[in-house]
């Protein structure tokens, strides 16, 4: 779980879109008053169709903010721009999250956002078709490369009675993610002077100028254990097949694409690191020839002949020099432990973190992942479905335990 004294003293800024789930952002305000912020409410025009004004203020630091033209203050967007330690919006709509990415200041949330130099937040809350819409898409990709926190929408029973991805994301993931923005790289934390290599992705090898043989994996415990790794003050370089890459300090984005790709940015970078987080989804074939151009159907069946990609991994086990770390993942569907286990010893790791990905929600593609973190010299952790973001938190718990027993023998 977040230390909630993270909080203590922090001006927060939480703004409520109108949604369904607006009477959600009651639990995530009494959380923040409870840990010792100041907290300041936002909430649109809509959002009061769906909870009271009255509840949000007794909950909140002060009386909450509707409007520009009825505050106490003149510039109200200003001052709660520039005060705000964090400003997160939860639950988010469509309509809050298109017009901020198009720099509209249609109320008092939106103006604000555009006024703030604050780390934002973002908590989108939506039914399944919006989430999935293209636009939505975009629009969430767009904020992301402008360095905003994206708190997904997580999958249950939405307002019209039906099952989907777009409820608003559990208090305890937003608080999460919070806790992340509220701490951009400084070098102070329990990982300064550490340098993190982070893989992420799957790689994708060409077949003809269109078709590529890829797998499963979107990258986001990659990009997760990044985006902690920086939080806890080290220096990372992501080397990832994903373009929605997060912007934060520490961290040095490094895009491929092929396994190849992957090997070379790895190989060059790793004898720098001080720990190496192989999260990456590495195709373990790839075709002889490529075509050139498109392979057209009436051309018949592409004769694609396989070889084998180098293994990386244990590429990495055997130049592994002293008092580096090298940490690998494991994706099976049987077997679990034994299979892990013996990747371990095989590839010499210090740390393996393996999921069963034939489980629900477990895995590539899902917000969500469960993991035991097997290590050389402690009992396996077992960590049950969970956000990506807290099984990212519990495997640095592990790596900064490797590294202290490094520094107690040296």
């Amino acid at each position: 779980m977040t230390d909630s004294s993270i909080f203590r003293d922090k001006f927060i800024v939480v703004g409520v879109c109108g949604g369904i789930a607006a009477y959600k952002s009651v639990e995530l305000i009494r959380y923040l008053v409870d840990a010792g912020a100041h907290v300041a409410t936002i909430m649109t025009p809509d959002a009061e169709h769906f909870i009271g004004k009255t509840t949000l203020s007794a909950l909140s630091s002060e009386p909450v903010h509707t409007s520009l033209w009825d505050d106490q203050s003149v510039i109200p967007h200003t001052r709660l721009g520039q005060k705000a330690d964090v400003i997160v919006v939860a639950p988010a709509t469509a309509r809050l999250i298109g017009s901020y990415v198009a720099g509209i200041s249609s109320d008092l949330l939106t103006t604000t956002l555009i006024a703030t130099q604050a780390p934002v937040v973002v908590c989108p809350a939506m039914h399944t078709e919006m989430w999935e819409h293209d636009a939505v898409q975009h629009n969430i990709s767009v904020l992301r490369s402008r360095g905003v926190f994206i708190t997904p929408p997580e999958e249950g029973r939405l307002a019209g009675g039906d099952v989907g991805k777009g409820r608003l994301a559990a208090t305890e993931n937003i608080v999460e993610i919070m806790a992340q923005a509220l701490q951009p790289h400084t070098g102070n934390g329990s990982l300064s002077g550490k340098h993190f290599l982070v893989t992420a992705g799957g790689t994708r090898e060409p077949i003809d100028a269109v078709r590529v043989l890829a797998n499963r994996s979107s990258g986001k415990q990659g990009h997760a254990i990044a985006l902690a790794a920086a939080s806890r003050g080290a220096l990372v370089t992501l080397i990832t097949t994903v373009e929605m890459a997060p912007a934060r300090h520490g961290i040095s984005q490094v895009q491929v694409e092929t396994a190849q790709q992957m090997q070379d940015a790895v190989e060059r970078i790793a004898p720098s690191a001080d720990v190496i987080v192989m999260a990456a989804a590495v195709a373990d074939f790839r075709p002889v020839l490529i075509a050139d151009g498109k392979w057209k159907k009436e051309d018949g069946v592409p004769p694609i002949v396989l070889e084998a990609t180098s293994d990386i991994l244990a590429g990495l086990g055997k130049m592994k020099r002293p008092g580096q770390i090298l940490v690998g993942f494991a994706a099976e569907t049987n077997n679990l432990l034994a299979n892990a286990q013996g990747k371990l010893e095989r590839k010499n790791l210090d740390l393996i973190v393996a999921n069963d990905v034939s489980l629900p929600q477990v895995g590539f593609g899902h917000e969500t992942n469960a993991v035991v973190i097997i290590s050389v010299n402690d009992d396996p952790i077992t960590v049950d479905l969970a956000s990506k973001t807290t099984i990212a938190q519990r495997v640095l718990d592990s790596v900064e335990k490797s590294l202290h027993r490094i520094q107690e023998h040296t």
